[in-house]
């Protein structure tokens, strides 16, 4: 069974390429705008990893990582940052926020096929809420 990601992104384009790239090496892809979207996401299913820009317009993308991380059955789940952030003071307040991983824009694909493999080495499959 397909990895599902949430690609957490409010960048039409962005969304879009990381979309594609991710379908395109075999993972379903659900799209979130915004923090709101994310966390209906959650209320119907629990993806297998998230990748969360963290400067969402009005919203910063680590507060879902602080939700996510308050939830038993969610604080598991590898969050990856993707963001425009790339001073090292920046990627460490990412990484001790608790992402496993902080890739900068524009993404270097090696890196994220990289950090996907190694954060879903394990197979399991989503899960689904009723």
């Amino acid at each position: 069974m397909k990895h599902c990601i949430l690609v957490v992104e409010d960048n039409q384009l962005n969304r879009e390429l990381l979309r594609d790239w991710l379908e395109v090496e075999g993972y379903e892809v659900w799209p979130a705008t915004d923090l709101q979207t994310s966390y209906d996401v959650f209320a119907k299913r629990i993806p297998d990893a998230v990748l969360l820009d963290i400067n969402l317009g009005k919203d910063d993308g680590l507060d879902l990582l602080a939700w996510l991380r308050e939830k038993p059955e969610m604080r598991d789940i590898p969050v990856i940052a993707v963001t425009a952030h790339a001073l090292v003071a920046e990627q460490e307040r990412i990484l001790q926020a608790g992402c496993r991983a902080c890739l900068s824009k524009p993404i270097d694909f090696h890196l994220l096929r990289a950090e996907l493999s190694r954060w879903l080495q394990n197979p399991k499959t989503s899960q689904v809420r009723s």
